[in-house]
């Protein structure tokens, strides 16, 4: 990795690992689109094997070289290297979608007879994956509530029969599609009472819902952070992409491990991505800004239950304790449930008119869906049922487009769904 010059993460976004004159003066990062490299001599060509396949680590003054693009890839290595500013991560390893970032974690930290620590909910692939995928290795779970303190983890472990198999603490947080909060630092401290000489606990955190921008897993003690980068980071849902960041050690076993799987992200992509890190500031900074007064506004209607958004947590209560603790602004995804149920959520999905239907989250337009029958339908219906993942509920990725159309859309759609909306406010949020 390149010497970081001590500028701010969205300053080093426009150059940073990269060198116009090794690319005939472009100003840009070009694509590299090639499947394989060439090599001065044989033996440059053995000692980049030997540090690629970790036969041995590569030396302080050593470069590390180009052998083939399953491997490494200057669009990639860039991307990577600048993905790191943000978390302040010693090494990233990006992949080809975030399902595949995630996968690649457990099955490198996790063997038959382990057990999976995980929070509730967690996306619907990760709770597939978790509870089907890892079970017909003989990985077992064990999952807890938001809202469980850490003695209430420890006396589940106990009561299970599973702590000392307890292999990774995998969290979700804010969780998809609730916006619960799980406090990172106290899994951490789970993780380490777990831990043993010949066999350490590590912590996982898919930070999405966050992006690199408003929270920090690695700071605050976490092994792992992970995103799909299909969402902030690419930022315009044309991109699939997943990114995992740690310490040098960790990142070197999940990049062999990709390395075997062949799941890492092409050149177009890397390039992409690239791209989108420019305004990755700006591009949260206006959906942050756009959803609390989105959620505002929604607070105020006498036909939603209740509104899932980190800005209306209540002070003084455990959530907002968690979010002023690790959280540095409230983000750009909003639940809420409709009175009515399904058939009521579902008239106001169809209402919509700049909202566009659709899963996925964080890019530049607004996206509203059904978690219940679409992103978490394959999760247990006890389970949805116990985390308030009802028929009733709308997730609404904000985007940055002008906050008052967004909410003259909203209003119109809950009109249509037959929604009650004299509480709610009359003029536009200014």
């Amino acid at each position: 990795m390149m010497e970081r010059k001590g500028r701010h993460p969205e300053s080093e976004m426009m150059s940073y690992g990269y060198k116009a004159k090794w690319s005939e003066g472009s100003l840009k990062c070009p694509i590299f689109q090639t499947s394989t490299f060439v090599f001065e001599s044989a033996e440059e060509g053995k000692a980049f094997f030997e540090v690629a396949y970790g036969i041995r680590d590569r030396r302080s003054d050593e470069k590390e070289g180009l052998i083939y693009s399953r491997i490494n890839n200057p669009d990639l290595e860039i991307l990577e290297n600048r993905l790191c500013l943000w978390d302040e991560a010693d090494d990233c390893a990006v992949f080809e979608s975030g399902m595949s970032a995630i996968s690649t974690v457990l099955l490198e930290t996790l063997k038959p007879g382990d057990v999976i620590l995980h929070s509730d909910p967690v996306y619907g692939g990760t709770d597939h994956f978790i509870h089907h995928v890892l079970k017909s290795f003989g990985i077992e779970q064990l999952s807890f509530n938001p809202g469980d303190t850490r003695q209430d983890i420890l006396q589940l472990l106990d009561e299970s029969g599973m702590r000392d198999k307890v292999k990774l603490i995998y969290l979700e947080t804010p969780a998809n599609p609730t916006n619960h909060l799980i406090d990172i630092s106290m899994c951490v401290e789970i993780a380490k009472m777990l831990s043993t000489d010949d066999k350490p606990v590590y912590t996982a955190v898919d930070n999405t819902y966050m992006g690199p921008l408003f929270q920090h897993p690695l700071k605050l003690g976490a092994d792992f952070v992970l995103y799909s980068a299909t969402k902030y980071i690419g930022g315009h849902s044309d991109v699939i992409a997943g990114a995992c960041l740690g310490n040098f050690e960790l990142i070197k076993r999940v990049k062999t491990m990709r390395t075997f799987l062949g799941n890492m992200c092409g050149p177009w992509t890397g390039w992409l991505l690239m791209r989108s890190l420019e305004t990755l500031k700006v591009r949260m900074t206006q959906q942050c800004e756009n959803a609390q007064k989105v959620a505002a506004v929604l607070d105020k209607a006498s036909c939603i239950n209740k509104v899932f958004y980190l800005g209306l947590l209540e002070p003084g209560t455990p959530q907002h304790a968690i979010y002023e603790k690790q959280c540095l602004a409230p983000g750009a995804m909003v639940s809420f449930e409709i009175k009515g149920g399904e058939p009521a959520a579902f008239k106001f999905l169809n209402s919509l008119k700049l909202i566009q239907l659709a899963v996925s989250l964080g890019g530049t337009e607004s996206l509203a869906e059904h978690p219940a029958t679409m992103t978490h339908i394959g999760v247990d219906p006890a389970t949805k049922e116990r985390l308030g993942i009802s028929g009733g509920l709308v997730r609404i990725s904000v985007g940055v487009e002008h906050h008052e159309d967004l909410i003259n859309d909203i209003k119109q759609a809950l009109e249509q769904a037959q929604c009650e909306i004299l509480d709610m406010e009359k003029e536009v949020v200014a």
